[in-house]
């Protein structure tokens, strides 16, 4: 954006240019802060020191300690391992399915089409524990109360409505000709989602399946109802683990969630040109 010299000579332009930086830096601290302050705890070696006061801005003498015992007697690998294993999965076929979904919801037309997508919206307008109650009832009489498998149908199914609603509005944006164009020379309709429609909406599969994989990721009500065993905990289980009756493990606390943020951070900045694309070819399209 060029600066006009009729702005240049105005005060209220640069009152407005402060005005507009000053915002943009206070923004910037208030967001960075918390993260700074859970990297300056986790490498405090002492509860004492973390309790200190006057506060210690930074620790005299780092350690990683901290991750250390989250990493060898927290058992954090496990559950680290666990919760990438069941956000991984459950976030890959819940976009499987949501595309075809999607697909048919888009482009075929039948009787109670507009209900069943009005179903998918209305799931989302609910909290997730309005639904706890049945869905354990329901796994109890399956078997699958603190299984794997049990976990991964609980995760696919709460992801689907979501994906669903969202890449429905994607293929609506991909032009219906384009489709009719690959019938005519010989595709059928799963050909033609494959070949013609889905390499046009990668950016919103993407977008989908990051938000998929962070939500699964970030779990705590389902994971904790539904896993007892320790073996099977997901991260986030874990580190509520770490708050005690009496006591709070600040140190191990931070440390773990650190990196129990790292893969969301990671995955964002790959693919964070696609979740861009995404959101601005969603937000465009009916």
């Amino acid at each position: 954006m060029q600066i006009t010299k009729r702005e240049r000579s105005d005060p209220k332009f640069w009152v407005g240019q402060v005005l507009r930086f000053a915002f943009l830096i206070i923004h910037l601290v208030v967001t960075v802060f918390p993260f700074y302050w859970m990297l300056n705890t986790s490498l405090k070696g002492s509860q004492a020191e973390i309790y200190a006061f006057p506060v210690i801005y930074w620790p005299e003498n780092p350690t990683f300690q901290n991750y250390l015992n989250i990493a060898v007697k927290g058992n954090f690998i496990r559950f680290f391992t666990n919760s990438f294993t069941y956000a991984g999965i459950a976030s890959l076929i819940g976009v499987i399915i949501s595309v075809m979904s999607a697909y048919v919801l888009s482009r075929m037309r039948f009787k109670g089409r507009n209900w069943l997508l009005m179903l998918f919206l209305g799931t989302q307008m609910l909290p997730g524990v309005c639904g706890f109650a049945i869905k354990y009832q329901m796994m109890s009489k399956m078997h699958l109360i603190n299984t794997v498998p049990g976990i991964l149908l609980l995760y696919t199914s709460g992801v689907i409505p979501y994906s669903v609603v969202t890449l429905r509005s994607f293929f609506d944006g991909v032009p219906a000709s384009l489709e009719e164009a690959a019938l005519i020379d010989g595709c059928n309709r799963p050909q033609t989602m494959i070949k013609i429609s889905v390499p046009l909406m990668l950016p919103g599969i993407a977008s989908v399946l990051i938000f998929d994989f962070v939500n699964t990721w970030n779990d705590f009500g389902t994971a904790n109802l539904f896993l007892d065993s320790t073996k099977k905990k997901t991260i986030a289980v874990a580190l509520y683990s770490l708050i005690k009756s009496y006591d709070i493990a600040w140190g191990e606390l931070m440390a773990g969630t650190i990196i129990a943020i790292l893969p969301t951070m990671i995955l964002f900045s790959l693919l964070r040109k696609y979740m861009v694309a995404g959101l601005v070819n969603g937000a465009v399209k009916g």
